[in-house]
């Protein structure tokens, strides 16, 4: 299930929750005022902003990664 994140329209609180595909905010409530005007927000991703990728500590998996 993806995770979903909504802010309350009424004061203004950020949450996250699981929800099948397709589910909108109908039955949900706000945890912090229990309004039911929340809006569906537009998830980010992060980033490396110096556009470079570091190897992962052991070397990956190469040659002497212990898989054959």
């Amino acid at each position: 299930m993806p995770l979903y994140e909504y802010a309350c329209a009424d004061c203004g609180h950020r949450f996250e929750i699981l929800q099948r595909i397709g589910e909108t905010a109908d039955g949900l409530t706000c945890p912090e005022c229990d309004a039911e005007r929340l809006e569906k927000q537009f998830s980010t991703f992060a980033s490396s902003s110096d556009g470079k990728s570091a190897p992962a500590p052991g070397g990956g998996c190469g040659a002497g990664s212990g898989f054959t």
